[in-house]
């Protein structure tokens, strides 16, 4: 077998004696095989039908599965990429999205768990320092150069909601609530998320898609209201704040990473959050505080390496694949997965008034989910 390189597109010549053997594994992009000369089998897993290409046959095949190609007779082929199909991006989105969901579903717990002991200053904005400091050593590896000065006002509408606004006020409002309740709470984001995507990915949903979001808000407000004896506490407060700055710093982050990549909007987003995170921390380093437990400190670990790191890597890119408003109706799973974790590690009584709530938002978003989104030109 013969391959050589061809200029424009990546394409790749070719050539196969009779009985040789070319194999490719295709995850979601798509190959283009023109047949040059000879005569070849093709054949791709999943397939029910194989296919013989002859001189000036061409065909195009989608991934997953990998592609087999046998010479019947010596062969010459022309082999080009493609981009994935609208399916298979969303299909990707959807996936990285996924990951993202369950990376942030342990947050709460693991933000009650490290408050008691650290603080919650410390455990806001002092994790976002340890991930700024890992996003840092990536950024030096590859050697990455800043971004352009364009993209800094939009870096710092991420910083804004998910590296300052939504770890502070959620780790503030942690401190007078269950983690439990927080997750019922934090059932609106998907919503919000939505809501800000009109207005940075420049989608318009329909009145359905409104009725929804506005119900799914006063099933949370009178949730909210009978849980605090009656009427809102300012720690609800703080988690609806903290719930409009991260659904800001999603649709942000999920529209700049269209340009920069997933992992460079959050990276960089980290690494020019350094100048305001360092003082801000170390005023609020509490000597005394340092002695607490290994399970404090395992919670602010969890939450620096996954919650503001590694979790934001696949839910950029999701979002970049997917659509800000689809994929991030995943976090629809979100609150019923911090109630299963709050059960499990934390031993919180979950009751039956707790769970209908949360079901009851995610119905409400589900419906709007389901509404019609339609996308407007720049």
């Amino acid at each position: 077998m013969v391959t050589r390189s061809l200029m424009g597109g990546g394409e790749t010549e070719l050539s196969l004696e009779q009985g040789g053997l070319w194999t490719h594994p295709l995850r979601l992009e798509g190959l283009r095989l023109s047949c040059r000369a000879g005569l070849v089998w093709l054949t791709r897993e999943g397939d029910r039908e194989d296919h013989v290409l002859k001189p000036g046959q061409a065909l195009q095949v989608e991934g997953p599965g990998r592609v087999v190609v046998q010479a019947l007779r010596p062969a010459h082929l022309c082999v080009s990429p493609t981009a994935p199909s609208e399916a298979s991006r969303r299909r990707e989105g959807l996936l990285f999205g996924a990951l993202g969901v369950v990376a942030f579903s342990l947050t709460l717990p693991a933000t009650q768990v490290a408050v008691a002991e650290l603080g919650g200053t410390l455990v806001g904005l002092g994790r976002a320092l340890i991930a700024a400091v890992l996003a840092a050593g990536v950024l030096a590896v590859r050697r990455e150069r800043l971004p352009e000065r364009s993209h800094w006002p939009r870096l710092a509408w991420v910083i804004a909601g998910v590296v300052v606004g939504f770890p502070l006020l959620s780790a503030l409002a942690l401190r007078n609530m269950p983690a439990s309740h927080g997750a019922v709470l934090v059932g609106l984001l998907p919503g919000a998320t939505a809501v800000a995507a009109v207005f940075r990915a420049r989608e318009r949903p329909s009145w359905g898609f409104w009725l929804s979001a506005l119900a799914g808000l006063g099933a949370v407000l009178v949730f909210a209201a009978a849980r605090g004896a009656g009427l809102p506490t300012r720690a609800d407060g703080l988690v609806l704040l903290a719930v409009a700055a991260g659904a800001m710093g999603y649709a942000e982050g999920g529209v700049l990473a269209r340009e920069l990549g997933g992992w460079r909007v959050i990276c960089w987003a980290l690494v020019l959050s350094m100048p305001l995170l360092v003082p801000v921390v170390a005023l609020s380093v509490d000597v005394g505080r340092l002695s607490a437990s290994p399970r404090a400190w395992l919670g602010l670990g969890y939450l620096s390496a996954v919650s503001m790191f590694l979790g934001f890597f696949a839910w950029y890119r999701g979002m970049a694949l997917g659509g800000v408003a689809r994929v991030g109706q995943l976090q629809l799973a979100q609150p019923l997965l911090t109630l299963l974790w709050c059960a499990l590690l934390l031993g919180e009584p979950v009751s039956p008034g707790t769970i209908g709530a949360a079901l009851l938002v995610l119905l409400c978003v589900f419906a709007g989910v389901r509404s019609r989104v339609r996308r407007v030109a720049a």
